[in-house]
C-alpha cells in the first residue's frame, strides 16, 4: 500500500530567504579568501575566461597545443567570469560566478524537491545544499566551475517541464525551454548525460501523478514530450553550433586517458576516500532510508532509480555498471560529476528524512544533524589541503615574467612539475605552449597517440606520459619549443640525454630554465582547426545571449503571481502540495 506523507498543520517550511543567507554564511568568506583557487580546475576556467575578456568574438586560442579552439566546450560560465572580471578582475569574478551558482542551487533544490516531497521537506533539502559533500568537493577540491553552474540551472528547469507535461502550460514550456538551453551552454556533459537522469523521472511522475483527480492522457504526454524536446533539441543546436561543428569534425579519438575516478574504490581505497567519502559525508548514513522509503513509496520511485543509476555510475570501476551503460564514454568522463547528480537526487529522501526526525524528536534531532551537516562540509572543504594537487604551491609570476621579456615569447614553452599552475601561468604570460590542460582541445600527435594528461604531469601518467614528452622533445624543431621550465629534478637525466641545457635558475634555484640550441621561432599551426569568423561571432552571441533571455522570460509572472500570491518557488505550504507547481 503506498505510503502517504504529510506534515502537521502547524508545520512550515524554513523560509528559502533563511536558507540562502545561511549558503551566504557559509560560503562568501571562503570565496572572500579565494580558497576555490586552490582546486583542480580553477584556474582552468579562469584561463579560459582570461581569452574571452580578450578576444570575446575569436574561440581561437594560441597559448595551448600550438594553438586549439575553444568552441571544444561550451562558454556560458567562463563567459559571465570575463564579464565580472572588469569590475572584480578574474579570480574574485570566478568566486562570483561560483558563489551564484551555489546560491541558484539551493533555489533548484528546494524548487525540484517540491515535484517529490511536502514544502517543509523541500526546504530541508535546500537547506542540506548549503553544506552537501559533493558541491563542497566540486567547488573547492574540483573546481569545476561547469558542472556546478549546469546542475541549478537544469534544477530550476524541471519543475516547469512537469507543469507542461502534465498540465500543457505554454509559460511553463517557454520557461523550460529557454532554462534548458542556457544549463546546455554551460556544459556538455550535463546536457549529453546528466540531463537524464533529472529530467526521466520527471517525466514518469507526470505518468504516476493523481493530484486533481486526474490524469495525463498518454496522447497528451508524448505530443508534449516530442514538442519541447525538438524544440529545445533545435535551440541547443543553434546556440552550441561551433561546438557541434567541432565535435563532428575533429572527433575525441585520442587514447584514453587514466583517471583515478575510474578506479576499483574498493582495491584503492585513497580513491574511495576521494571519490565517495568525501563527496557524500553524512548522506552515506542516509542511504538504508532513501531505498527503503523510495522503494515503498509508488510515487518516489522513478527518483530513486535515477538516483540509484547515477550512483552505480559513480562508483566508477567498482562495479561493471558504468563501462556497460557509457561504453566508450567511461574512459573519457570522469566519474566524480555522476557523484553530484545522485547526491542532488537524494536530497528531496534526505530533507524528508530530516523534517521526519525534527517532527518526532525535536532538539535531539537537530542536534546531531546540525554536527552530521557541518563535518560533511568542512570535510569536503578540507580536503583540498589535506590532499593538494600538485604544484598546489607553486608561484608562477616569476616564470611568466622572464617569459614576456626579451622577446623570449618568440618560442614556445612546456612546464615540468608545475601540476594545474600551467593554466595560471598561460593567463600572465603571452607566450604559447605545446602542452595544456584541456584534453579535448588538443589535436598535436605526439599528445593524443599517448594515453597520457599534460605534459606538465608525465611522471604521473607512467610510460605513455614519458613517451609523450619524450616525443615532443625530440619535435621541438617543429613547434618552435625552445624552453622547458623545470621544477622537478626527476626530469633533469632526460632532458639532458636529449640535448637540452639549463640556462637560468628562478624562484631560488628551485625553477630551471632548460634550452636547446638552433631551435627556430614559433609560427602558427593547426590553421584547418581555426573556427571561421561567423562561428566566432555566434559563439561570442548566442551562448551568452541564452542566458540573458532565460533570465527575462523566468520573471515573466505565472498564474500565482498574477492572482497575487507569489511565485511557486518561494510559495507557502497552503498555497504548494508535492508535484503541484505552477508556471
Amino acid at each position: 500500500m503506498e505510503r502517504i506523507e504529510s506534515v502537521a498543520p502547524s508545520s512550515r517550511p524554513l523560509p528559502i530567504s533563511l536558507i540562502l543567507m545561511a549558503a551566504l554564511a557559509v560560503h562568501l568568506p571562503l570565496m572572500l579568501i579565494r580558497l576555490p583557487l586552490n582546486s583542480y580546475d580553477a584556474n582552468f576556467h579562469i584561463f579560459f575566461a582570461s581569452h574571452y575578456l580578450h578576444h570575446w568574438f575569436n574561440p581561437w586560442n594560441t597559448k595551448w597545443y600550438a594553438g586549439f579552439s575553444q568552441t571544444t566546450y561550451p562558454p556560458l560560465p567562463q563567459q559571465w567570469v570575463a564579464l565580472v572580471s572588469h569590475i572584480m578582475g578574474l579570480d574574485m569574478a570566478y568566486m562570483a560566478v561560483q558563489l551564484a551558482a551555489i546560491l541558484l542551487l539551493v533555489v533548484g533544490v528546494y524548487r525540484f524537491s517540491l515535484l517529490w516531497v511536502s514544502p517543509r521537506a523541500a526546504s530541508f533539502a535546500a537547506l542540506a545544499t548549503v553544506f552537501l559533500g559533493s558541491e563542497s568537493f566540486l567547488v573547492y577540491s574540483a573546481g569545476q566551475l561547469a558542472t556546478t553552474s549546469a546542475a541549478p540551472i537544469y534544477l530550476n528547469a524541471l519543475p516547469y517541464l512537469f507543469d507542461w507535461i502534465r498540465r500543457g502550460s505554454w509559460r511553463a514550456f517557454l520557461k523550460a525551454s529557454v532554462l534548458f538551453t542556457a544549463a546546455a551552454a554551460a556544459h556538455h556533459a550535463t546536457l549529453l548525460f546528466g540531463s537524464f537522469f533529472f529530467a526521466v523521472p520527471v517525466l514518469a511522475l507526470v505518468l504516476l501523478d493523481r493530484q486533481g483527480g486526474e490524469r495525463t492522457s498518454v496522447p497528451a504526454f508524448v505530443f508534449r514530450t516530442v514538442t519541447i524536446v525538438l524544440l529545445v533539441g533545435a535551440a541547443i543546436a543553434v546556440v552550441l553550433l561551433p561546438f557541434w561543428i567541432a565535435l563532428i569534425h575533429y572527433p575525441v579519438t585520442q587514447a584514453p586517458i587514466p583517471h583515478p575516478s575510474r578506479a576499483n574504490y574498493i582495491l584503492s581505497p585513497i580513491w574511495g576516500l576521494n571519490y565517495f567519502i568525501a563527496p557524500y559525508g553524512a548522506m552515506i548514513l542516509a542511504l538504508p532510508f532513501i531505498v527503503l522509503r523510495g522503494s515503498m513509496t509508488v510515487r518516489l520511485r522513478p527518483l530513486l532509480l535515477g538516483f540509484w543509476v547515477a550512483f552505480l555510475v559513480g562508483l566508477g570501476g567498482t562495479t561493471p555498471v558504468g563501462q556497460l551503460l557509457l561504453g566508450r564514454a567511461f574512459e573519457v568522463l570522469t566519474m566524480e560529476r555522476f557523484t553530484y547528480w545522485a547526491t542532488l537526487l537524494a536530497l528531496p529522501f534526505v530533507g524528508l528524512l530530516v523534517s521526519e526526525l525534527i517532527d518526532r524528536f525535536r532538539m535531539r534531532a537537530v542536534i546531531p544533524l546540525a554536527l552530521a551537516a557541518a563535518f560533511t562540509c568542512a570535510f569536503a572543504v578540507a580536503w583540498v589541503t589535506i590532499r593538494q594537487a600538485e604544484g598546489a604551491s607553486v608561484k608562477v609570476d616569476s616564470v611568466a615574467a622572464w617569459l614576456n621579456r626579451d622577446r623570449h615569447d618568440q618560442y614556445r614553452y612546456i612546464t615540468l612539475g608545475f601540476g594545474d599552475k600551467i593554466s595560471r601561468l598561460a593567463v600572465l604570460t603571452d607566450a604559447g605552449s605545446v602542452d595544456g590542460e584541456w584534453n579535448s582541445g588538443r589535436r598535436l600527435p605526439e599528445l593524443t597517440s599517448n594515453g597520457a594528461g599534460s605534459l606538465s604531469s608525465s611522471k604521473y601518467f607512467g610510460q605513455a606520459g614519458l613517451d609523450a614528452l619524450r616525443a615532443m622533445l625530440r619535435h621541438a624543431d617543429k613547434y618552435g619549443l625552445k624552453w622547458v621550465i623545470v621544477r622537478d629534478p626527476y626530469y633533469d637525466p632526460l632532458l639532458k640525454f636529449a640535448g637540452w641545457r639549463p640556462v637560468d635558475m628562478l624562484e631560488n634555484n628551485t625553477i630551471t630554465i632548460w634550452s636547446k640550441d638552433g631551435v627556430p621561432p614559433a609560427v602558427p599551426l593547426n590553421a584547418p582547426q581555426m573556427p571561421p569568423r561567423w562561428q566566432g561571432i555566434l559563439w561570442g552571441t548566442l551562448p551568452f545571449g541564452s542566458s540573458i533571455l532565460a533570465i527575462l522570460v523566468v520573471l515573466i509572472p505565472g498564474r500565482k503571481q498574477e492572482e497575487g500570491r507569489g511565485d511557486p518557488a518561494f510559495a507557502s505550504q497552503e498555497d504548494l502540495e508535492p508535484g503541484r507547481l505552477v508556471s
